[in-house]
Parts: structure tokens; C-alpha cells; sequence
């Protein structure tokens, strides 16, 4: 089983409001997933940005491989290096 720690859309149209879950990559975008560790609102000033760093941590050390967009959010709030 791959798991991912991606992004999820929420929200209206045009309004969009992701929640960052970790899930099995073989389900849809929108899907099922696991856990979720954090939420991130771009529409906002600033940036609304919420993760569970102890989650991400754990989910990282058993094999999660969180996505590019994910990576990033991590880097700019200092869980990962």
C-alpha cells in the first residue's frame, strides 16, 4: 500500500479549501483516505496554513511520501528541513 500525504479539496466552487490527509495513492483525489493531519485555506490573508507536525512526523516515519505541494507547505512551516 503507497500512502501519500496530498491535498483534498473542500469548499464551493471557486472557493476551494484543501484538508491534508494521508490516503492510499491508488484512491481518488476526493476519496477515502486515513487520517487527516492539517488544513490550508489559500483564499485568506495571510495564507491560513494548520498541521499536526507530531501526525506528519509519524505518518513520514512509517513510509508516507507526501506530495510536491504538501513538501512545500511543510518546508515554509518548518517540519521538514
Amino acid at each position: 500500500m503507497a500512502v501519500k500525504i496530498r491535498l483534498r479539496r473542500m469548499g464551493a466552487k471557486k472557493t476551494p479549501f484543501y484538508r491534508i490527509v494521508v490516503a492510499d495513492s491508488r484512491y481518488p483525489r476526493d476519496g477515502r483516505f486515513i487520517e487527516e493531519v492539517g488544513y490550508y485555506n489559500p483564499l485568506t490573508n495571510p495564507v491560513e496554513v494548520k498541521i499536526d507536525a507530531e501526525k506528519v512526523n509519524k505518518w513520514i516515519e512509517n513510509g508516507a511520501q507526501p506530495t510536491d505541494t504538501v513538501r512545500a507547505l511543510l518546508k515554509k512551516n518548518g517540519i521538514l528541513k
